[in-house]
């Protein structure tokens, strides 16, 4: 496998909603028939103001990939607005790049720092804190992730699960440091790899994973050891198949606590805004919206995505939709129909009224 197609493959990402293109409403239907066509492989929980309108194995456990990136983004919050962290600290880039794998991540933490670099926000090589947050999720830098849960402590980010009372969600562990657990530097089967990986139970498996990510911090010969190349297509399915998982009615939940405004206090909401609220930068936006975020991540096998809004006339939507098992091809259509269905969703109520219709 080449490298191009490894970066291809290892993929997470999140879209962002932009009310600047018009989409037809065509766009929209096709991946609402795509759910209703594949209801095995979907998950769906759509509500307005606290009212359920839609639901498709709500319950199912499915992995987040890069949606669980809303866990480390609410302990940045947390501990930001408690002084806890300065989000305007500067950060070495050099301490991010102990968690990057390059060809792991479809480009996102390369593609993260030319930004920073054509925004001037780069000073003697570090950057502020702020945007190392707003990488994870605008960018989806899974090393800018690792980085921030080292700081926060994922002890911090695992228990807002016990805090936000979510039932339904596996462990969270370092996605960086669980690839290696899929090298094969002694040419051994891939079956007696994944067969041995396998029989690992869930806190074995993140206990690896997170020897993998404190050995980082400090062994680079590890890091240069890495074969991008030892993971095909089977290894890096079985690697999807464990990432971290929930349910997309606990998700719902995630967000309307974020949408609400009610939970947490007004300087944790701020620092909350300033990470997963990007497309209200947007002046189109914030002319029918006061406040919407979002969080999607993909593999080739998945994709999902929660979000959330709070109209200007104060009507509430929070949707969290789930796809697993992709082939890769369905993967690229559903992501080209991802923003359409978004945007009918939070500004169509007779789209909304259609979601219903198809989910009675």
């Amino acid at each position: 496998m080449t490298s191009a197609i490894i970066r291809k493959s290892i993929l997470f990402c999140c879209v962002s909603l932009s009310c600047t293109v018009v989409f037809a409403q065509e766009t929209a239907d096709s991946l609402l028939n795509f759910i209703q066509r594949n209801k095995a492989r979907a998950s769906l929980y759509l509500t307005q103001n606290d009212t359920i309108l839609a639901r498709l194995n709500e319950n199912t456990m499915m992995p987040l990939a890069s949606t669980v990136k809303i866990m480390v983004a609410l302990e940045f919050a947390k501990q930001a607005a408690a002084k806890v962290v300065d989000e305007k600290s500067y950060i070495a880039l050099s301490e991010l790049n102990k968690y990057y794998l390059p060809n792991t991540d479809g480009g996102a933490h390369p593609n993260w720092l030319a930004f920073e670099k054509s925004q001037g926000h780069l000073k003697t090589d570090s950057v502020q804190l702020i945007n190392v947050a707003r990488g994870m999720t605008i960018f989806s830098s899974n090393a800018n992730t690792e980085f921030l849960c080292d700081l926060l402590g994922y002890d911090n980010v695992k228990n807002n699960v016990q805090l936000l009372s979510i039932r339904q969600h596996s462990a969270i562990y370092p996605f960086v440091g669980s690839l290696f657990m899929y090298q094969n530097p002694r040419k051994k089967t891939e079956e007696s790899i994944l067969k041995g990986i396998n029989r690992l139970s869930e806190q074995e498996y993140a206990r690896y994973a997170y020897d993998m990510h404190n050995a980082l911090k400090f062994d680079t010969v590890l890091k240069a050891k890495f074969r991008p190349q030892d993971l095909s297509n089977k290894m890096q399915k079985a690697w999807s198949d464990r990432l971290p998982a929930s349910t997309t009615k606990e998700y719902v939940h995630l967000v309307r606590i974020i949408n609400n405004r009610k939970f947490f206090d007004d300087k944790t909401y701020r620092i909350l805004s300033a990470v997963l609220e990007t497309l209200m930068e947007n002046p189109a936006n914030a002319r029918w919206l006061k406040h919407a975020g979002m969080k999607g991540g993909s593999t080739p096998w998945i994709l999902t995505k929660a979000l959330y809004a709070t109209t200007q006339n104060g009507t509430r939507i929070e949707m969290a939709y789930f796809f697993n098992n992709l082939d890769p091809q369905e993967n690229a259509r559903l992501q080209k129909w991802t923003n359409s269905f978004e945007l009918e969703i939070l500004s169509n109520p007779a789209f909304r009224q259609k979601m219903i219709a198809a989910f009675k």
